[in-house]
């Protein structure tokens, strides 16, 4: 049988567990470089979120972020931060909040530099205050929508299935912020939105593998618990690769077609997240919350129990290649002769 065909039908017996060193170091390499650009680079917060004044306008003059910054230096705002777009033909001019004066000031001299009227100029100001309730409103949402996961997964599952899942979550999190820290995107409340749809994706890959590992816990004829979640991994693992395509090739032509080919910055903002949560995600539930549990779960005594008993009847050689490791059930020890008991003869009388 074809190797996908054992993948449709759960068959394969890759050792996901055996490969925990593999993944952890590609899970580090990812982390290390977000945090790093988290700490360096920091991340792109939206007008949104910091409070300030934007301004946006065609650009006929084809003024570029020079001409733009000496125009504004008269004006004490030549750290604004300033952007191209559309290849040049639009200009964005971003700043700290201003009063109504230096933002009427701010307006006129970047109409002029770009070579258009005041009337063909947006302007976006939100006050310090809004984008400090709206921060502090996303940063609840998190917290709340991490509680009622943490809840639901111990209730459903068991605690130590849910802080693993919840580890998980927050991999995800820190690899999809530092893509947005790398790449420079701005985070805004579309960012937010794709963020908690992500997180609810990554759930859904971990709770459909413990769920699986707790029917194979209640099987009578079980191993160790290594053996569990990787027999557990292997039978569900094409359907996490499926849900997780028919998810990524509409968010992919979402990014490719809507923002890149179409110039919708907003369609970029939600399906960038959507994207790289959806794949660290799936990643995640695989390489991340599997492993985790099962070196947590092995340490407990009930798991430690089996183990040694079923090294002790095994015996201290390894096992030859091809054979499986024994369980409970053919473990068993055997009658030392191996003969069957003969019944009893009757007497002639």
């Amino acid at each position: 049988m074809s190797l996908f065909g054992r993948l449709y039908r759960g068959e394969t017996s890759y050792d996901f567990v055996g490969a925990r060193r593999r993944f952890l170091v590609i899970s580090s390499v990812l982390l290390v470089a977000s945090l790093l650009s988290l700490a360096i680079r920091h991340v792109n917060l939206s007008l949104d979120f910091r409070g300030g004044v934007a301004v946006e306008t065609h650009n006929p003059a084809g003024a570029g972020v020079g001409d733009v910054r000496a125009a504004l230096a008269p004006l004490g705002l030549s750290n604004a931060r300033i952007q191209l777009l559309a290849d040049g033909d639009e200009l964005r001019v971003q700043t700290e909040a201003l009063d109504a004066d230096r933002a009427d000031e701010l307006v006129r001299a970047v109409a002029q530099v770009a070579g258009t009227s005041v009337t063909e100029t947006s302007v976006d100001e939100v006050g310090p205050t809004f984008g400090a309730q709206i921060a502090e409103r996303a940063l609840l949402a998190l917290v709340v929508f991490l509680g009622a996961v943490v809840l639901f997964m111990t209730w459903r599952l068991e605690w130590k299935m849910a802080l693993s899942g919840i580890t998980a979550l927050f991999h995800d999190l820190i690899i999809t912020f530092g893509v947005y820290s790398i790449t420079g995107f701005e985070v805004t409340p579309a960012t937010v939105i794709a963020i908690l749809t992500i997180l609810g994706y990554s759930l859904y890959d971990t709770v459909v593998v413990f769920d699986k590992v707790k029917e194979n816990m209640e099987a009578s004829d079980r191993g160790t618990f290594t053996d569990l979640v990787n027999k557990s991994m292997n039978q569900v693992l094409m359907r996490s690769v499926n849900t997780s395509l028919t998810s990524l090739l509409p968010v992919g032509s979402l990014l490719l077609v809507g923002s890149f080919l179409l110039g919708a910055r907003t369609l970029l903002d939600f399906a960038l997240a959507l994207f790289v949560g959806i794949a660290a995600g799936t990643y995640s539930s695989i390489a991340v919350a599997s492993p985790l549990l099962a070196v947590w779960k092995e340490g407990e005594e009930e798991w430690t129990r089996i183990r040694r008993r079923l090294d002790r009847f095994s015996g201290e050689a390894a096992l030859p290649s091809g054979r499986v490791t024994p369980t409970l059930e053919t473990a068993r020890p055997r009658p030392a002769t191996g003969a069957t008991p003969r019944p009893p003869k009757k007497r002639r009388r």
